[in-house]
């Protein structure tokens, strides 16, 4: 049979024609890349989160649990900590003013899931005070997120406003994670320093911004300028939407100006994260001058 004529080779052929159709896709940012597939740890499909009270968080990993212990603004219940853990935290336990628990890593396991990665340490505590924007008067730049639904890019942008010292991050309550340990993780200790402020309607608050003085920017690959030219003023917000989704239409009418990062080369989109990382950058630069 030649190949022409064979069904396994024509079906192979749009299969590979549908593979790159939809890699292109991705690449410019219209459809979410896939989260890897993890080799799941052994107990992973009997394992049930437990069910959490409203004001109860559990935070694990040395980085995050550090940070919150060394947070005067966090209310911390218990700490559960391996002994190699511990000595890795290098803290006075004693000091704590909290009851301080030695377990073995199985024992976190059976609360957190087999899959957290939390190095033997897992903090209980209660979330961080509620932040408001009037907070922010003296900050001159901020990071606002449209409907970013994914804790770890959520956790990731956290780091990168700690990095240009945004004055905080702001987001809506409904299709943005809450407080977790997946989000803190994530952030690798820099939600214990920078405000997650979540508001009720985005496109109030970037009226309220504007009354306080900042120039609101949304990023957008089709934006008519580039962001370098689109910055103004002494107080700027960045507004960033979803991967795939991008920035919502009400969004894009709030904000003062929508302006694109350029990017020369054959890939035309990044992950938000990245984006916002680029965009906060630029935006001290400008806040320098």
């Amino acid at each position: 049979m030649s190949k022409d004529k064979d069904p396994s080779a024509r079906d192979t052929h749009y299969a590979t024609l549908r593979r790159a159709h939809r890699d292109a896709k991705r690449e410019r940012g219209e459809i979410p890349t896939p989260q890897k597939q993890k080799r799941k740890r052994p107990g992973s499909d009997d394992w049930k989160p437990p069910a959490l009270e409203a004001n109860q968080v559990f935070l694990y990993g040395l980085h995050t649990v550090r940070a919150a212990l060394e947070n005067p603004e966090r209310k911390n219940i218990q700490l559960s900590v391996t002994q190699n853990a511990l000595a890795r935290l290098d803290i006075d336990a004693e000091a704590l003013g909290i009851p301080v628990q030695m377990v073995s890593p199985q024992d976190i396991d059976k609360i957190l899931g087999p899959e957290a990665i939390h190095q033997g340490v897992m903090l209980e505590t209660r979330p961080l005070p509620v932040r408001r924007l009037e907070a922010l008067k003296q900050s001159p730049l901020l990071l606002v997120l449209d409907q970013v639904t994914d804790p770890h890019n959520v956790g990731a942008l956290m780091r990168s406003a700690v990095a240009f010292d945004a004055g905080a991050v702001i987001t809506t309550m409904r299709h943005s994670p809450t407080e977790s340990g997946v989000l803190a993780k994530s952030a690798s200790g820099a939600l214990e320093m920078i405000p997650y402020i979540q508001i009720t309607n985005l496109a109030d608050t970037l009226g309220e911004l504007h009354e306080l003085g900042f120039h609101t920017v949304g990023l957008d690959s089709e934006g008519p300028a580039p962001l370098e030219e689109s910055l103004a003023g002494e107080k700027v917000a960045l507004v960033l939407g979803a991967e795939g989704k991008g920035l919502r239409q009400k969004t894009r009418e709030t904000v003062n100006t929508l302006a694109r990062l350029d990017m020369p080369g054959r890939i035309k989109s990044l992950n938000v994260s990245n984006a916002a990382a680029i965009a906060l950058y630029a935006t001290r630069r400008h806040l320098k001058r």
